[in-house]
């Protein structure tokens, strides 16, 4: 069974839809398996991380932007793939770094998530994008 998620950003930052995958697999399953997210950019990253304080979204972002600064940060001269903006190389590196795909048990047609733990699209690109999550169930 499978479905995709179109999620809106308005830029950097990370961007929760636990709410979207958990009202999908109320309608698409009842048993035990295996949910697989897998985004279809290489400019974000999929996290599982805390969603009850926002202050950790927000030192997140910016200590991943203080780790990979964007281009025309004199510490990444090296850099060569600058077409499309300062932003989109270390966007590039951050997606490498980090997950592009989740895998998370399902009982009983919900996510055995923790407490405090959320599903973010982790957008590294400055400007608006709409992301595709496509996921997939297993039994």
């Amino acid at each position: 069974m499978q479905t995709i998620f179109d999620i809106s950003t308005d830029g950097a930052g990370l961007y929760e839809f636990t709410r979207d995958v958990k009202g999908w697999l109320r309608e698409a399953a009842s048993g035990d398996g295996l949910l697989t997210l897998f985004i279809r950019h290489t400019s974000a990253s999929l996290l599982i991380q805390e969603n009850a304080d926002p202050d950790v979204q927000i030192d997140l972002a910016a200590y991943f932007h203080r780790l990979v600064p964007p281009a025309h940060d004199p510490s990444m001269d090296y850099l060569r793939h600058r077409q499309e903006g300062p932003d989109d190389m270390p966007a590039h590196i951050k997606a490498a770094m980090m997950p592009v795909s989740l895998s998370i048990p399902v009982s009983e047609g919900r996510m055995m998530l923790g407490t405090w733990q959320g599903i973010y699209v982790f957008e590294h690109r400055d400007r608006p994008h709409r992301r595709q999550v496509v996921a997939h169930l297993s039994r």
